[in-house]
């Protein structure tokens, strides 16, 4: 397990509200504005596809990887001096299309993770293309590990024994399936010996379907942290990395997890 007394706290926002659907200029403009709020934290978190709503019209509306929303997206980062991430659609270089979360530097540089888990129940394996690698990113020097919505549902794909400090969450999850949401993330945190950041939606999208937000950020015992429940809005917390290093000294369950390998 990695030594996390030297890590500072990290400062998150997460940004829970309604989609304008497929309309990816309208989100812009209304994200930026949300983004204000959020000045002065070190990761900003959108929901799922928060440029367009959660839309089977891959062809129609993706976006080159440089395209106008990749691009907004680095420059939002640049201006709050702050890792802001969420995904879109995107058409890769291959020509496939991927649900791909970005993940926005200050620095100006991007990287990416694209959803493993498509969502069949809505054809999205139709649609779009499964991503094959975990990806392990840096803010501050603690281990973030992106994963976008039906990814919450598989544990192995979320299993990592030590090496994450945050599972961060970006979703699309509908008011239908809450129950399900609100007790799968606290056991990812559980198992995980980590801290759990989700965001989701609020409102109705295109499709009529309804979004109750419940987004929410828990310890590493999967007790809340925030929970923003149905408000439109930002949300701040802070994480500690003593108290994470603390709990992890005290409890040392990840010494004794399974080790596996993914194919």
């Amino acid at each position: 397990m990695r030594d996390l007394t030297s890590l500072p706290d990290l400062q998150l926002a997460l940004i829970q509200t309604t989609l304008v659907w497929q309309d990816a200029s309208a989100n812009r403009e209304h994200f930026a504005r949300l983004l204000e709020q959020a000045r002065g934290t070190d990761l900003i978190v959108l929901p799922e596809m928060f440029s367009t709503g959660f839309s089977m019209d891959s062809a129609a509306l993706a976006e080159p990887e440089d395209g106008p929303t990749s691009q907004w997206l680095r420059q939002q980062a640049q201006d709050l001096g702050a890792v802001v991430c969420g995904s879109l659609i995107i058409q890769a270089a291959d020509g496939s299309y991927r649900n791909r979360l970005l993940w926005a530097r200050p620095d100006g540089s991007l990287a990416h993770y694209d959803k493993r888990h498509l969502f069949r129940m809505a054809g999205e394996h139709k649609h779009y293309s499964a991503g094959e690698q975990q990806v392990v990113l840096e803010v501050k020097g603690w281990r973030v590990r992106p994963l976008i919505c039906y990814d919450l549902r598989f544990p192995v794909w979320s299993r990592d024994a030590g090496g994450t400090d945050l599972l961060l969450y970006t979703a699309n999850w509908p008011a239908a399936r809450r129950h399900h949401w609100n007790h799968l993330l606290p056991a990812r945190a559980i198992e995980n010996l980590c801290y759990v950041a989700a965001v989701n939606r609020v409102g109705e999208d295109g499709k009529g379907h309804a979004y109750s937000g419940d987004s929410q950020v828990l310890d590493f015992q999967g007790e809340s942290l925030l929970a923003a429940q149905d408000v439109d809005g930002v949300f701040r917390v802070r994480l500690s990395a003593a108290e994470l290093a603390a709990y992890r000294q005290r409890f040392p369950a990840h010494l004794d997890a399974d080790s596996f390998v993914l194919e």
